[in-house]
């Protein structure tokens, strides 16, 4: 069946909308549990470390054994391990009420560990499902579930923390977990060759990094890619402080700018998930990156009595984030060898984890010298001037690789 896809697709993505709401719920219960028992910013920022180390440390090998084995089967352990993470700290909120600080710590850990094998896996999963010219369309759904649970499971925790103990917050994770698993199970997703022999990571994690750099196209948009991650993370957790300072607002007004960049995600994921996008995958990321620009420069620039704009400019944002994601992880899966596909996503996404601190650390000094609002300037320049590299680097050698695929697409229906 032409659409068969669909209900393949779709069937993975309820199951992960469930637990995402779920994982979110729980995350939101931890982070304000410590925020109300510690009112540190250092414990904060440490559970914002814990939380990421796993993808630095263990992304690059993460890729080999989800190439190397089921991956239907991975994510069930991931989604497990996440959900088993929740019964330890439950468990002990039961028993000791206030659990030791360091105990949180090493939960939060292992979620990471979950998360480092789950991200990849499903990006590999993906182009095993769906054909290559519908994956633009299918990362548009799979945006618009994803940030719609993301944005769902924080308000559920923040309501279930009003009404029961956190212990049995986070119970919403574990049936969460549960659910899509349950999901899985009724899903068949098609086998790749694997390797049999004993793994040999250093040697697997270079053929992924060969498989990285044979992708010619990919290789001209990445460093402009990376750039994007040190510039665009920090905005999006200075933002809350634009909104104090600048427009000297309060946690209403913040509330607003959440929902307006949410809103923005989730109605430009619905436009791709209808239209596809276009096939220059790469000159819809580089618009993407100037806009993102654009929106950035006024944000920083209007005065503080045109806030209305700001909520628009947050929009903008949204919408920015939709149309460079997905088409860049729609061309990576269509040019990337099934073999190589959880090697190659793993080492992305490592590099991109590591780009977020290097932006906080370049943005916080920065910001404390020339203000917020003129780090949203600078960082929008900046964004337009590397989405114009990005358009003139990846140019000429997407149309050779749109050209090189018309043929083979050809040769196919020749024969």
């Amino acid at each position: 069946m032409k659409n068969q896809w669909m209900k393949l697709f779709f069937t993975i993505y309820v199951g992960q909308a469930f637990s995402i709401i779920g994982s979110a719920a729980v995350q939101f219960a931890i982070i304000w549990y410590l925020t109300l028992q510690t009112e540190s910013a250092i414990t904060l920022t440490m559970a914002a470390i814990v939380g990421f180390l796993p993808g630095a440390l263990l992304g690059p090998f993460a890729g080999v054994w989800i190439d190397r084995y089921n991956r239907r089967t991975v994510m069930i352990l991931a989604d497990g391990v996440i959900a088993l993470s929740s019964v330890s700290l439950a468990v002990e909120f039961v028993l000791l009420d206030n659990p030791p600080i360091i105990f949180i710590y090493t939960i939060l850990f292992f979620r990471g560990i979950g998360a480092t094998f789950h991200m990849p896996a499903i990006q590999a999963v993906i182009p095993t499902l769906v054909p290559a010219d519908q994956l633009t369309k299918a990362g548009g759904w799979g945006n618009f579930i994803t940030s719609g649970s993301n944005l769902l499971g924080p308000l559920l925790g923040a309501l279930l923390m009003g009404i029961i103990p956190i212990a049995g917050v986070m119970l919403v994770d574990i049936l969460g977990a549960a659910f899509a698993i349950i999901c899985l199970l009724f899903v068949k997703i098609p086998d790749i060759p694997h390797q049999t022999d004993k793994p040999r990571f250093f040697k697997e994690l270079k053929q992924g990094i060969k498989a990285l750099k044979g992708n010619r196209l990919l290789m001209k948009a990445l460093p402009q890619v990376v750039c994007v991650g040190i510039l665009y993370f920090p905005l999006s957790s200075l933002f809350p402080l634009l909104v104090l300072t600048h427009y000297h607002g309060g946690a209403l007004h913040n509330g607003f700018v959440e929902v307006s960049f949410a809103s923005g995600m989730l109605i430009s994921s619905i436009l791709l998930g209808i239209w596809g996008g276009v096939k220059q995958k790469f000159l819809m990321v580089s618009l993407a990156i100037m806009l993102l620009g654009g929106s950035a420069i006024t944000a920083g620039m209007l005065p503080a009595s045109l806030f209305v704009l700001c909520i628009l400019c947050t929009f903008l944002m949204g919408i920015t984030a939709t149309f460079f994601n997905v088409p860049f992880y729609a061309y990576v899966q269509e040019s990337t060898n099934p073999q190589d596909m959880g090697k190659v996503m793993s080492l992305l996404l490592t590099v991109f984890t590591l780009a977020n601190p290097i932006g906080l650390g370049l943005s916080g000094p920065i910001s404390e010298v020339i203000g917020v609002n003129q780090w949203f300037v600078f960082s929008g320049v900046a964004l337009i001037a590397v989405g114009l590299l990005c358009l003139v680097q990846t140019k000429k050698p997407e149309i050779e690789y749109l050209s090189k695929q018309a043929g083979l697409q050809n040769e196919m229906n020749a024969s």
